[in-house]
């Protein structure tokens, strides 16, 4: 069923009792091509883009519980492509156009709202280095405007502009950014996949991968045994725990990353807004919620919750920025888990394990990237070479000593 405008009104006159399941549930079938470990966007987005492009005839994507369970649905929505070193501008510009087209590729609504996002600087020093990265982002052809206290007083005038320890001085707006609906990305991608042939697989644990002379040849999991020609691991936070199975030992750490959703309010919120003299963003959900989050917690775990000093961390930086939402009452927050690199950046790679792929390290950049992620991951799976844009992510980079280290903090995950 191909959905409309046509299609609801159709519907709509016959009771709403003609709609049929967005995918199947299918049992697993005793061997595939590819078999995708992770039924969250990335792991969805990749089976979508290998029955796409590549022809890929059998596809398998396994799930421990249901789709949507994970970080997928645990984030805070935001999108955006500005990023400063040119081994993750092409990569993320790549998202953001994909992002663009993803509601009539995938003929589903994911609620893609374009409303910008305005990075605040506080500084001189600090605008410096925003014009820097406004100038990468424009000599890779992605749109960056620097835009002054005034200028910014008047598009979002309830900031504390005259904060004595922060005074806002202006922004880096890319008008591009904004939000997608994150479970909607899921739902959406699964439909697509499923629709091109895609088992997806739902309350379906990897418990080993099976190998033979050095070959990944199946994973053993909790509805039994399925053979694969080619498996791909795109689990997040729970990376390491995965591809230990394998007998890799990965360059990640696991962390908490939490958010939080205050009461309905009214519009008031039209864009992203991010504190840049700490780690605050926000926006505004279309049931009125604001939704807000920060830094990670800083000790390793796999525990989708955090800890009190990390609400305490998050809310101050929103106080500082606009005093005004102490006014709003917090009604719910979660935590989803983060696979944090060394460097901050993001693992595409074949593994030292034959027939055996990784898509790993995300850390605060998963959702964003989720469509370019996919389609990158589904390009090295059926090609066995990194696609273009993402030829930095390598594993080895590690050992080598290129690292993409973005926030230039260097080998300190909890910091990324």
């Amino acid at each position: 069923m191909r959905y409309s405008a046509l299609t609801v009104l159709t519907q709509a006159l016959r009771g709403h009792a003609g709609w049929r399941p967005a995918w199947r549930n299918p049992a697993p079938a005793p061997d595939y091509d590819v078999v995708i470990v992770g039924g969250g966007g990335h792991g969805l987005a990749t089976a979508y883009y290998l029955a796409k492009h590549h022809n890929v005839g059998r596809i398998g994507l396994l799930e421990k519980s249901w789709l949507g369970n994970g970080s997928v649905g645990r984030n805070t929505t935001i999108i955006r492509s500005n990023y400063l070193l040119p081994g993750n501008l092409p990569f993320y510009e790549l998202s953001m156009k994909l992002w663009e087209g993803l509601e009539q590729d995938i003929n589903y609504n994911a609620m893609v709202s374009q409303r910008g996002v305005f990075n605040i600087y506080h500084s001189d020093p600090q605008r410096d280095a925003y014009a820097r990265r406004g100038n990468a982002m424009r000599l890779h052809g992605i749109d960056a405007e620097l835009v002054d206290r005034d200028a910014l007083r008047q598009r979002i005038p309830y900031l504390d502009y005259d904060n004595a320890r922060f005074p806002i001085q202006g922004a880096l707006l890319q008008k591009r950014g904004g939000t997608v609906r994150h479970d909607a990305v899921a739902w959406g991608y699964a439909r697509a996949a499923d629709r091109l042939g895609v088992d997806i697989i739902q309350n379906c644990e990897v418990t080993g991968i099976r190998q033979e002379r050095g070959k990944v040849i199946g994973v053993e999991t909790t509805r039994g045994y399925i053979g694969a020609k080619k498996l791909g691991i795109a689990v997040a936070g729970a990376s390491s725990l995965v591809a230990a199975m394998a007998g890799l030992r990965l360059p990640i750490e696991s962390h908490v990353l939490q958010a939080f959703v205050s009461e309905a309010l009214k519009p008031l919120i039209d864009t992203v807004i991010t504190f840049g003299a700490g780690h605050f963003y926000i926006s505004q959900s279309d049931k009125g919620g604001l939704v807000f989050g920060g830094d990670i917690d800083g000790y390793n775990s796999y525990a989708a919750r955090g800890n009190l000093p990390t609400i305490e961390d998050v809310c101050e930086g929103g106080m500082a920025l606009m005093p005004m939402i102490g006014r709003a009452r917090l009604v719910r927050h979660w935590g989803g888990i983060m696979d944090m690199t060394m460097d901050g950046s993001p693992i595409i790679d074949r593994t030292p394990v034959e027939n055996l792929f990784l898509n790993a390290g995300w850390c605060y950049g998963g959702f964003k990237a989720t469509p370019a992620s996919g389609f990158c991951f589904a390009h090295l799976i059926a090609c066995e070479t990194p696609h273009k844009v993402a030829t930095f992510y390598r594993l080895d980079r590690f050992a080598s000593g290129r690292l993409i280290d973005e926030k230039g903090v260097g080998a300190q995950p909890n910091l990324h």
